[in-house]
């Protein structure tokens, strides 16, 4: 079984650039060459794009292999297959990292045990309920990612397929 994706990579200092090619490729298997451009939400940072295709659970590798670099901000998609769910992994500086699964036209589904500990939470009293709700659905990170998303309409995107 295979899925494909995309990797979003919003922003990046340009010493990262080649460091993120070396791990995406370390995890699709073959030479990865991005097209980088300027970052105009954010000067001095470059961003790009890559449409992958591989085995379920390739979104995550992608994710692992960037998470640790505190200066980047990415996104990795992975579209619902025949044996898996779709995700979203999307990462900040400030925030970090956060993970959705996804159906099959792109909703984010939260597990019933992130649901009952956070109504569990809020019902302790300590939490909102909707801030809660408004965390799981990942609202913090889309408003921070926003702005670079917007800056990268029509920027190149390259496909590459996973060697299996």
């Amino acid at each position: 079984m295979t899925t494909r994706g995309v990797l979003y990579v919003h922003s990046a200092p340009r010493a990262l650039c080649p460091h993120i090619e070396w791990a995406a490729a370390g995890v699709l298997g073959s030479r990865v060459s991005l097209d980088w451009i300027r970052q105009p939400a954010s000067p001095g940072t470059w961003r790009a794009e890559l449409s992958w295709q591989g085995a379920p659970g390739t979104a995550s590798q992608l994710a692992s292999a960037l998470r640790g670099w505190h200066l980047l901000r990415f996104e990795v998609t992975s579209d619902p297959s025949q044996s898996a769910e779709g995700e979203r992994y999307s990462c900040t500086p400030e925030l970090g990292i956060y993970h959705a699964v996804t159906g099959i036209h792109g909703d984010i589904m939260i597990p019933e045990d992130r649901l009952r500990a956070a109504t569990a939470r809020a019902a302790r009293g300590e939490s909102d309920l909707h801030a809660e709700i408004t965390r799981l659905l990942g609202k913090p990170w889309d408003d921070e990612l926003e702005p670079f998303r917007y800056a990268g309409e029509g920027a190149p995107v390259r496909w590459l397929h996973q060697v299996v």
